[in-house]
């Protein structure tokens, strides 16, 4: 139990904890509270609520203190320590001269004050969009809000005014800073008295304007005093010693101040409280009123001091009078009293900065540039703690950056963001991390580095036009350079064409044969020499199948044969083969070249589609940037199913930095891919050890952008600077001079560029392999062609033998035969020279020829 007392008399207080919502258990609680002899109760209502306690309190005359909203009626025994905020919150739109605005409001607190703003904007022509925000439901209150946000952006609605509690109005701001509703452009009024007692740093740097009001001085002498003893009280004891006292707790012990004050004046008149009878009995019938509570209410309503909340007076109806109240607003530096107002002066302003957030002129200011390490934008030099400030860095951004500034006329001074990232929003907390970040919350002026513009990023910072324009790419392990095989004079034509060379040399070799041998100009009798006479009637065909077959390899191989047709037909199927073989051969030397000469790699992917539909090759992004963001929102299925694989792999294929994600793949042995932009993925691809390479196209399409803060007075001043230096070439010179001048892989991206003049022995071994088989094959075949005819020829010799030596076969003779018209000499050989006539004729006829000169 705590006790407040005074020399002469102490206050006792009975404390019960219950929700105020509920009607039925605020009824025992005031029964309760009433039969234990109470002289006054203190506590919180609602709407559901109010109107059970005013009753309970007019019939039994009991004052009820409250801190609450003020309620509506003439209340005689309810004390409101609560300001009305009705005149400040007028007369404040009235300063700002509002004439369309949305009104945001909590029925739980009740609807006067609307009531008033309404009936004002209908005196004034205001345009006042009205939305009651407090029957949302907490499970999807904060997809609500951001709905209710976007539907007031649609309308052009930025200029609002927050009716609600501290808790419901740090709500409603989470899901602005979220949705990108805190910039500059926005206006927000916080209609309660505890202006301070909310966390507005979320969106102190943001941009927009926010206004408020303060019950709390703590600049009052009677506040600095108490906030010394509320600082030395003991955390554990009183939880929340270790914060400023909120307005509403400043309320529960002004409060407890009037009780005081109140039973010291009843004690000093000697007025008697004393509780009698069945006074005690809330539910009475009829009920019986407390005597003394009417003694007890006046007093409370003469009470007059200086509380926590300033002079602390009451009005017959309980309700606060000659107050005063804090006008604040949210500047870069914190919250700032811009005037007061009471009900004499109404509205004073003190400073007349209408709009706090308006960014400071550059004039004489050192502008903070905002970038990240990364090659090869920005780059610390080699000397780096030779040299101070700007001359520290090198680098793609360093040089833009120098020369925005000389457009611009300003001094500027690099700093590397803290966090090393590039801004992304944290999904619980709703902070904007990285360089984002630093310009939201009013940490840097300006961003200079590869900051890919996106939707998300440009709801609460300004970008440029693009200085350079990129896309997702895919960078891997550059694989090993396949060397031309033994074989690889083969490969200028593919596998089914050779194949259909080979048919079409056979049947064109069959053709010929068989036109030949039809065609009746192919045939001739033998010729006899110096005029001998012929040694046989019989027609000769020099296109036997074995010389068809030779006379086509020779066409094939441009050699050319020692024999040619001589029919028509004959001579038709030998020019559309030469025709044939000419345009094969051609093609197949104009590749022979490529395919003998160049090494060529084999890579495992070439596109993204190759990526998703494989489950070897791990892939990921750079985390907290947009690659990562472009894949989280994709609707695309074929992005959307590498977003679903890389947010579930394990372990985690995100990296934090993108030298992580280099250094990932090239030691993961082909089994990593890296997704970033694809202005990184050349510069790396230029980087000794040459071992990564970009495949396929880009993913998308986007572009770097320079950032500054929503409404800053740069941003069309580097716009332009952005737009002379692109026209001027400029932008094109510096990405040639830290991209290509000072590559270190060649043109190609290689170790150095491919040789093509000169051919290795390993190109042409085929060549070899069947020159050496070719005069193996043929040593074979003659072989055999000896071991066979010596075979045949002595079989035939030892048959002759036996035949010469029969009767009938002795002796030489000669035969001669004349005739008056041609009278030639046959001289009939012996038989000793018959078996070497019939061997060369019959080794003849196996090429064809049918008769031969001997």
């Amino acid at each position: 139990m705590v006790q407040f007392g005074m020399a002469d008399f102490r206050l006792t207080p009975h404390i019960d904890n219950l929700e105020v919502a509920n009607s039925f258990a605020v009824t025992n609680c005031f029964c309760s509270q009433f039969s234990r002899g109470v002289y006054a109760i203190f506590g919180f209502y609602d709407k559901k609520s109010v109107n059970t306690i005013t009753s309970f309190c007019e019939t039994l005359h009991v004052s009820f203190i409250t801190p609450s909203f003020p309620a509506e009626g003439m209340n005689q025994f309810v004390l409101q320590m609560r300001p009305d905020i009705k005149g400040p919150l007028v007369s404040l739109v009235e300063y700002y001269k509002w004439e369309k605005f949305a009104y945001l409001y909590d029925s739980d607190r009740g609807l006067s004050t609307l009531q008033v703003i309404l009936d004002t904007a209908a005196e004034k022509k205001w345009v006042v969009t009205a939305i009651n925000v407090g029957n949302l439901k907490d499970e999807r209150k904060d997809e609500a809000y951001r709905s209710l946000f976007q539907d007031l952006e649609i309308r052009k609605e930025r200029r609002i005014i927050l009716d609600c509690e501290q808790d419901k109005v740090r709500d409603i701001m989470e899901q602005v800073i979220t949705i990108g509703r805190h910039v500059k452009g926005y206006h927000y009024i916080i209609a309660n008295l505890g202006f301070v007692d909310g966390d507005l740093s979320k969106i102190q740097y943001g941009g927009a304007n926010v206004s408020g009001f303060q019950i709390v001085d703590f600049d009052d002498p009677v506040v600095a005093k108490f906030d010394q003893r509320w600082e030395a009280l003991e955390e554990k004891e009183y939880p929340g010693a270790d914060i400023r006292i909120r307005y509403t707790s400043a309320l529960t012990y002004d409060a407890v101040h009037v009780m005081t004050e109140a039973f010291r004046f009843l004690h000093k008149q000697r007025i008697d409280m004393s509780r009698r009878g069945n006074s005690g009995d809330c539910l009475a019938n009829p009920a019986v009123p407390w005597a003394q509570g009417v003694e007890i209410e006046r007093a409370l309503k003469q009470v007059r001091v200086d509380g926590l909340t300033g002079n602390i007076q009451f009005d017959q109806y309980g309700k606060r009078i000659n107050y005063s109240v804090t006008v604040m607003e949210l500047k870069n530096s914190g919250p700032v009293k811009i005037g007061y107002w009471n009900e004499v002066d109404k509205m004073v302003v003190t400073k007349s900065d209408l709009y706090p957030n308006d960014t400071m002129g550059m004039e004489n200011k050192t502008v903070i540039v905002s970038t990240i390490l990364e090659a090869p934008y920005v780059m610390l030099k080699k000397n780096s703690e030779l040299f101070q400030d700007n001359d520290r860095y090198e680098g793609y951004c360093v040089d833009l950056a120098a020369e925005i500034a000389k457009h611009c006329g300003i001094r500027y001074q690099l700093r590397i963001v803290g966090d090393g990232k590039y801004g992304a929003r944290d999904a619980e907390t709703k902070i904007w991390n990285g360089m984002v970040g630093e310009l939201v919350y009013g940490k840097a002026d300006i961003a200079v580095a590869p900051l890919t513009i996106t939707l998300v990023r440009e709801e609460v910072i300004d970008f440029s036009k693009p200085f350079m324009s990129l896309g997702i790419s895919i960078m891997i392990k550059k694989p090993q350079k396949s060397k031309p095989g033994v074989f690889s004079f083969l490969d200028p034509l593919a596998y089914e064409i050779w194949m259909c060379i080979v048919f079409a040399y056979i049947g064109v070799s069959v053709v010929l044969f068989l036109v030949s041998r039809f065609s009746p100009y192919e045939w001739t009798l033998e010729e006899p020499e110096d005029g001998a006479m012929p040694l046989t009637t019989e027609s000769t065909n020099e296109f036997g199948i074995f010389n068809s077959l030779w006379f086509s390899l020779g066409a094939f191989m441009r050699q050319g044969c020692d024999i040619s047709p001589r029919s028509l037909s004959g001579r038709i199927v030998g020019g559309v083969w030469w025709f044939f073989t000419l345009i094969i051969i051609s093609s197949y030397t104009a590749n022979l070249a490529a395919f003998l000469t160049v090494e060529r790699m084999v890579s495992p992917i070439e596109s993204a589609e190759d990526l998703a539909k494989q489950s070897e090759i791990c892939y990921g992004t750079l985390d907290s940037g947009s690659t990562k963001e472009f894949f989280r929102r994709s609707k695309i299925a074929l992005f959307d199913k590498m977003w679903q694989y890389m947010k579930s792999a394990e372990p985690s294929v995100f990296v934090k930095k993108t030298s992580e994600g280099v250094l990932r793949v090239r030691k993961s042995k082909g089994k990593y891919a890296y997704l970033l932009e694809s202005t990184m993925n050349e510069y790396i691809e230029q980087r000794k050890p040459c071992d990564t390479m970009k495949v396929g196209g880009n993913l998308d399409s986007k572009g770097y952008g320079i950032a500054t803060p929503k409404g800053s007075p740069l941003r069309n001043a580097v716009n332009l600077a952005v737009l002379k230096l692109n026209e001027q070439g400029l932008l094109d010179k510096l990405k040639n001079k830290w991209w290509y001048d000072k590559g270190e892989c060649g043109s190609g991206g290689g170790e150095s560029k491919e040789k093509t003049s000169a051919l290795s022995l390993s190109n042409v071994a085929g060549v070899f392999y069947i020159l050496v088989g070719g005069l193996g094959l043929a040593m074979m075949v003659a072989l055999v062609e000896f071991c066979y005819k010596s075979r045949a020829e002595a079989k035939k010799m030892k048959v002759a033998a036996n035949t010469l030596s029969s009767p009938q076969h002795t002796g030489n003779y000669t035969h001669t035969l004349s005739s008056p018209q041609h009278a030639p000499n046959f001289n009939v050989l012996s038989p000793s020279h018959q078996p070497n006539y019939a061997t060369y004729k019959e080794g003849y006829n196996v090429y064809g020829i049918e008769s031969v000169k001997i």
